[in-house]
This record gives structure tokens, sequence and C-alpha cells, in this order.
């Protein structure tokens, strides 16, 4: 069995913070660091935070779109229309869920603008 090194704490957050808007750099880090992939900060106050968390609320599709063909784990917050709806049928109670910097699901949606605007839409009539 092959084991990876550790990752440092710092380089879990130079890959997290480069997923709120570098995707040359997530790329780079990823290749260096496949591990990384799965890694989450926190930022205190368990505010934690994955590079599929930060890339969705700030927007970049790209950037999401790519983590996940990596094999990122799908989650909430990634702004997947049928993947809110799934969830929300088997845990209704996520509808009030917060994610990255407690940011809302529906505050999600709203921040990812239009790529996620099927993701606002339904939100707001189940709010």
């Amino acid at each position: 069995m092959h084991t990876e090194e550790r990752i440092t704490t710092e380089l879990v957050r130079e890959f997290v913070m480069a997923a709120h808007g570098n995707l040359e750099k997530v790329q780079e880090l990823l290749v260096e660091s496949p591990s990384l992939l799965h890694a989450s900060y926190n930022w205190g106050g368990s505010d934690w935070e994955s590079a599929l968390g930060a890339s969705a609320h700030v927007g970049r599709k790209d950037i999401a779109l790519y983590l996940l063909e990596k094999g990122a784990r799908m989650d909430i917050f990634a702004g997947e229309l049928e993947v809110v709806q799934a969830i929300l049928v088997a845990q209704p109670e996520a509808l009030r869920a917060s994610g990255p910097h407690g940011i809302s699901l529906l505050q999600h949606a709203r921040m990812g603008g239009e790529k996620a605007q099927r993701v606002f839409d339904y939100l707001t009539v189940l709010s």
C-alpha cells in the first residue's frame, strides 16, 4: 500500500485559498499533492472549508468542475440542482444548513450567480 506524506496545514490553506479563484494554482498543487483533493482547512470556530466549497461560494464553476472531475466529494453547496434536491428529500433540515464561513445554502446559490440560478430559484420557493 502506497502512503503519501502528511500534508501540512499551510499547504491545505494555500490550496483552499487558490480554489477561490486560481485554477492554474489548484491544478499545480493537486499534481504535487493529490490528497489535497479531500482536505479541508479550519479557519477557526469550526469554520471548515474544502477547495470545492471555496470555489462554489465564489461562483468559480470552472474550478469546482475540475475538482469534481478529479474525484472531489460532491456536497449540497456545489450548485448542482439535482444534488440539492436529492439531499433535501432525504434530509429536509439541510435547507437551513450553513457551509463554509457560515454562508447559508440560499446565499451560496445567490453568490453562484447565473450558473446557480436554478438552485437559487428552487431554494427560494422552499424558503
